[in-house]
């Protein structure tokens, strides 16, 4: 049964500080946080389809926790996406929740802009080519919509049981302690490129 799924919202300042230094660079066409991992930072943020520059950006919701990522990145290294794969072949129930996923992966895409051609993303529907897509999209929509999606949350560690991957301070200033965090060990929240309309 699906759980209702996350509020999107506005990004804040301190929320664009910490993807950035999560990401290790600026976010570009940044629409909203899309779902927040328990230690209070943005982990997955939803991205306009097209940039600024008339880019196609078909990835919807990118997943920015550094923690999280590098987990699946595991996942993906021990061939969890071609078992997936072969798992469709051959499992009807499977592949039409995965082929509703696809489905509503590009209605809620379309609902921002219509990217005319564009696949949805990670694969879908008919093979698993990224497990950071998939997660993504079940963090942001909430269990019972991708089924694979969900299956990787299910493989993942808490990943933040280590506390916060980023801290933005009370004056602006970032604090990235995670190694694995992409930016650098400190920078300031309130920088002019930063902005709620670039992409991750």
């Amino acid at each position: 049964m699906p759980t209702p799924p996350p509020v999107p919202t506005p990004p804040s300042a301190a929320d664009i500080a910490a993807v950035r230094a999560q990401l290790g660079r600026p976010p570009r066409g940044l629409r909203a946080v899309a779902h927040r991992c328990p230690c209070g930072n943005p982990d997955v943020v939803e991205t306009q389809p097209r940039l600024e520059d008339g880019t196609p950006f078909p990835t919807l919701y990118y997943l920015t926790c550094p923690r999280a990522a590098s987990a699946i990145g595991t996942l993906e290294a021990d061939g969890v996406m071609k078992r997936m794969t072969a798992r469709l072949a051959g499992d009807e129930e499977l592949a039409a929740g995965y082929r509703a996923a696809h489905e509503d992966y590009i209605a809620r895409r379309d609902a921002v802009e219509v990217l005319e051609g564009f696949p949805s993303a990670g694969g879908m529907p008919d093979r698993v080519k990224c497990l950071h897509v998939l997660a993504g999209h079940a963090l942001a929509v909430g269990r019972g919509v991708n089924p694979l999606g969900d299956e990787t949350l299910d493989l993942l560690p808490d990943w933040w049981a280590k506390g916060p991957c980023v801290t933005v301070t009370e004056d602006g200033t970032v604090t990235a302690p995670d190694p694995e965090a992409g930016g650098s060990a400190t920078a300031a929240a309130t920088t002019p490129d930063a902005t709620p309309e670039e992409s991750a």
